[in-house]
């Protein structure tokens, strides 16, 4: 006889367990800063078993994509090594992309820090019409840079609570989120970028990246404002205190990068830098309420993770298999692109942001393309470019990326429905993409 009181107490300790094993995870990448010599796959052993003990609680199409990238990884390295003979590249297996997942795991102690974003409540006066779109998408840009999904549900929930979300408010919502993708150094995809491409100079991403996210939020502002009546549209303004603490954190992390630790990468900087200043702005209220605040962060937030967490190491293990067989089969004389510049980078966009609307998530197309090129030879700065703006506009694009599934299960718009309505957005944002390809092909 089934007994849901004892299924919901293994249920709970099963959490709590693949909560200790993600923050064991974070711990032990941190540790690995310092003198100690933690091995990546210790790192990622925590974090993969984390995904084991969270895989039955997965959305269908989670586990479904997640499935697939870790059966073709494993297919790949067990083909490599039967059929070429080569060996198995063990400690790789787990740590593959164990780095970009300690690093969203530190992100998401932002929720912990006491002087966080001002709630909704107390934003800055709303506006309507353009306006209204622009500081919509203004205020999820800025504070998705820092908080993610987040800040869509905290912008979104405002605008419904005050009379409902029409169509240009949830693409402003959209939008807003996904062009921050494509210069902030807490988005999932500068964490991804950064451990394909260590060597990247972020100087130059940001220097490309602020003025297309701007260009971004124009062309929503004059496109919605041609195709919709806006007049009774309303936007949710920030106020100017809800910028202190997005503002305060990309200061602390530039501080760290360019003058205290510079020889430690941005990646590695947030990893430990936004757990600690979570952990001491709350010590101010005393170390029982600090543990209380830990420990529910431990078993609630941090195993609802699970999604991105296996969708990003099953990537890595997806990488791996597929750079491990092409090796092995062409002698490691092959490679998709002989050099790889701004004609590459462009067909190399347009290939991944098309896979997008097919239900790809951007970043199966940027591992892919990183395991088909030499990435000691390409280029660091141009590759992180080509995989942010393809992040930034395949997100927004894409039916089954985060952004519009979180959309579709919160506010009931089809992510069908936000393809459609972005298709002109990212032939617009090409447009612009493309030629800047050129540009720093040429400056680098």
């Amino acid at each position: 006889m089934f007994d849901s009181q004892r299924f919901a107490a293994f249920s709970a300790r099963r959490h709590l367990v693949a909560g200790a094993a993600i923050l064991s995870g974070l711990l032990l990448q941190i540790a690995g800063f310092t003198w100690l010599s933690i091995p990546g796959w210790l790192v990622g052993g925590c974090l993969w078993l984390a995904v084991v003990l969270e895989w039955r609680d997965l959305p269908r199409r989670a586990r479904q994509q997640a499935g697939i990238l870790i059966g073709l990884g494993l297919g790949f390295l067990l083909i490599g090594r039967w059929y070429y003979q080569a060996p198995l590249p063990w400690s790789a297996i787990p740590a593959s992309n164990a780095q970009v997942v300690a690093m969203l795991v530190g992100v998401s102690f932002i929720g912990l820090i006491k002087s966080g974003a001002t709630p909704p409540q107390q934003g800055g006066r709303d506006a309507t019409g353009v306006k209204g779109v622009i500081s919509t998408w203004s205020s999820t840009h800025l504070l998705g840079s820092i908080l993610n999904l987040s800040a869509v549900f905290m912008v979104g929930d405002h605008i419904k609570a005050r009379g409902g979300l029409a169509l240009p408010q949830l693409i402003a919502l959209n939008r807003g989120l996904s062009s921050a993708a494509l210069w902030s150094p807490f988005f999932a995809s500068m964490a991804v970028a950064m451990g394909l491409a260590p060597e990247m100079q972020y100087g130059w991403i940001l220097a490309f990246g602020l003025p297309l996210a701007a260009f971004a939020g124009g062309f929503t502002a004059w496109e919605t404002n041609r195709r919709f009546d806006l007049a009774s549209v309303q936007g949710f303004a920030l106020s100017s205190s809800s910028l202190l603490m997005p503002v305060a954190m990309a200061a602390l992390v530039m501080l760290f990068h360019y003058l205290l630790i510079p020889s430690l990468a941005i990646i590695s900087i947030i990893t430990f830098l936004l757990p600690s200043v979570a952990l001491l702005s709350n010590l101010t209220d005393g170390v029982t309420r600090t543990a209380s605040r830990l420990g529910q962060h431990v078993t609630g937030r941090l195993p609802n993770m699970r999604g991105e967490i296996s969708l990003f190491l099953s990537a890595g293990l997806f990488t791996l298999g597929l750079s491990t067989l092409i090796d092995s089969a062409a002698g490691g004389q092959w490679q998709l692109f002989e050099r790889f510049g701004a004609f590459e980078a462009g067909l190399s966009y347009l290939a991944i942001v098309g896979s997008t609307v097919l239900g790809l998530h951007p970043i199966i197309g940027i591992s892919t393309l990183a395991a088909l090129l030499d990435m000691t030879t390409t280029n660091p700065t141009l590759f992180a470019y080509v995989a942010l703006t393809c992040w930034g506009v395949g997100s927004a694009l894409g039916p089954l990326t985060g952004i519009n599934l979180s959309l579709q299960g919160r506010y009931g718009i089809n992510g069908f429905e936000m393809t459609k309505r972005n298709l002109g957005y990212a032939a617009g944002m090409s447009l612009v993409i493309l030629p800047s390809f050129a540009l720093m092909a040429a400056w680098l």
